[in-house]
C-alpha cells in the first residue's frame, strides 16, 4: 500500500466563513452610494435599495406636478391682450379683403357663448341631419354639452343682465326638454319587441 493519498481533504468550514466574511463586507458600500452627491452618476445596485432610491427621486417629480402653475402678472396679461388684439385685427382684415362684401365682425358677447353650447347640444341630438340620412347622435356628448350650461348658469348667478339671464335660462330650458324628449324615444326603442321574421324563414 502507498503511503501517497489519493485524496485531498477540504475544510468546508473555512470556506464558509470566507463567504460570511465577504458577505458582511459587502453592506459596507450602500451607504456612500446613497451618500453620493445627485450629479455623480450612480451605478445601479442590487437589492432594495434601488426601490428606495427611486422611490426618493420620484417624490420631487409628485411634489413638482401638485404645485399649481405661476400665474401671469398684470402687465403680463395687458401685453398679452394688447398682442392678441392686433392679431387678431389683422387676420380680420385679410379676410375681409378676400371678401369685401363681409362687414366687421360683431364683438362676442355671453349670448354668443351661450348660443355656441345651445347649437353643439342640438347637433350632438341629431340635429340639423340632412334628409334623408340617418341622425348621429352622441347622447352622452349632450349630455356633458348641457350639464356645462348648467355649471355656466350656477357660476354666473347673480352677475348676468336681465337679458342674459333670460338667454341662459331659455337655452337652457329648450336643451333639457330635447335631451328628456330624445332619451325617451331610446327607452322606447330598446323596449319595444323585434319585429317578427318575414313569412317562410321561421
Amino acid at each position: 500500500m502507498s503511503d501517497t493519498s489519493k485524496f485531498t481533504v477540504i475544510d468546508r468550514r473555512k470556506i464558509k466563513a470566507d463567504e460570511e466574511q465577504e458577505n458582511q463586507q459587502t453592506p459596507a458600500a450602500p451607504p456612500e452610494v446613497a451618500s453620493a452627491p445627485a450629479s455623480e452618476p450612480v451605478a445601479p445596485s442590487a437589492g432594495p435599495r434601488l426601490v428606495v432610491n427611486e422611490h426618493r427621486s420620484a417624490a420631487p417629480t409628485a411634489l413638482a406636478e401638485d404645485e399649481q402653475p405661476q400665474l401671469p402678472t398684470a402687465q403680463e396679461s395687458r401685453e398679452q391682450k394688447a398682442a392678441y388684439d392686433v392679431s387678431a385685427q389683422r387676420i380680420e382684415d385679410m379676410v375681409r379683403a378676400q371678401n369685401p362684401a363681409m362687414g366687421a365682425q360683431p364683438p362676442v358677447t355671453f349670448e354668443h357663448l351661450v348660443q355656441q353650447f345651445y347649437v353643439s347640444a342640438m347637433i350632438q341630438m341629431g340635429a340639423g341631419t340632412q334628409e334623408g340620412q340617418r341622425p348621429r347622435v352622441d347622447i352622452l356628448g349632450a349630455r356633458t354639452t348641457i350639464d356645462l350650461l348648467a355649471v355656466l348658469a350656477e357660476k354666473t348667478k347673480g352677475n348676468l343682465s336681465e337679458s342674459e339671464q333670460n338667454t341662459l335660462e331659455t337655452v337652457l330650458f329648450d336643451v333639457r326638454m330635447a335631451f328628456l324628449e330624445l332619451t325617451s324615444m331610446i327607452s322606447l326603442q330598446g323596449m319595444q319587441p323585434p319585429p317578427p321574421p318575414p313569412p317562410g324563414k321561421r
